[in-house]
């Protein structure tokens, strides 16, 4: 499968791979969440493939390229009726 869809495929499921991280993990701090998160988008994107393959050239930006899109789609949740379901 071509590097570019599988890397878009992975990121339409974060906003589920957040949403379970939290269920999991929810009484952890942000930064452990974040790590857990990043790991599952790692696994399912393959990325020891991609690295040897040398589709990711710069393993560390593309980390934190994963962890930008993670934090942004937790921004976005916080500030949607997914948040404000849990309160009163």
């Amino acid at each position: 499968m071509n590097f570019l869809s599988k890397l878009l495929q992975g990121i339409a499921f974060i906003p589920a791979v957040v949403n379970g991280i939290e269920g999991l993990f929810g009484s952890r701090s942000g930064a452990e969440k974040k790590d857990a998160a990043l790991s599952f988008v790692q696994a399912a994107l393959s990325m020891s493939d991609a690295l040897t393959n040398r589709q990711i050239v710069d393993e560390a930006k593309f980390k934190e390229g994963l962890g930008a899109i993670i934090d942004g789609t937790v921004q976005c949740l916080n500030a949607s009726i997914w948040a404000k379901a849990g309160q009163p």
